[in-house]
């Protein structure tokens, strides 16, 4: 499927408020409802879309620890990225996972209850033995920007 700018334009739109009504999008996105309701569940049907969700004001609920860390594997064989995938996928706490170029392998984002929480994953991930070499920890202490949604009509325009 050739996405144009309208399909664009109500990702972007999607994105920043799931809950909005076909009506109120039709209209942000110039079509009537009709049309609009097809391409949304076009783009739904064709793996566009992933789901919907609610964001989560977690400062609300208690206080929260997130922690950026680079890993640096032992060895850089495929089995050594896998082994070691399998084991953070599990970790709740672990939310985000990318494979990096530079100076260490993986960046991984943490939010725990605490440093205490934080500490016992890495402990039981370094005890497992899945290729971990060294860890570097990187505390936030402030997020001033957090942006929920992705730039799509500044990274796909038509």
């Amino acid at each position: 499927m050739k996405l144009d700018r309208i399909d664009i334009k109500i990702l972007y739109e999607l994105q920043k408020n799931g809950r909005i009504t076909n009506v109120e999008l039709a209209e942000l996105v110039n079509l009537s409802p009709s049309p609009c309701l097809m391409r949304v569940k076009k783009l739904q049907a064709e793996g566009y879309i992933d789901g919907y969700s609610a964001q989560i004001n977690v400062g609300k609920l208690g206080q929260t620890l997130t922690v950026f860390t680079e890993v640096t594997l032992k060895n850089h064989r495929q089995i050594d990225f896998a082994r070691f995938l399998a084991a953070v996928e599990k970790v709740d706490q672990v939310i985000e996972c990318h494979l990096v170029s530079g100076g260490y392998d993986y960046l991984l984002k943490f939010v725990t209850a605490g440093i205490g929480e934080y500490q016992t994953i890495m402990e039981r991930l370094t005890d497992m033995d899945i290729g971990i070499d060294k860890y570097f920890s990187f505390v936030v202490l402030k997020s001033p920007i957090v942006k929920a949604h992705m730039p799509l009509t500044s990274l796909f325009p038509l």
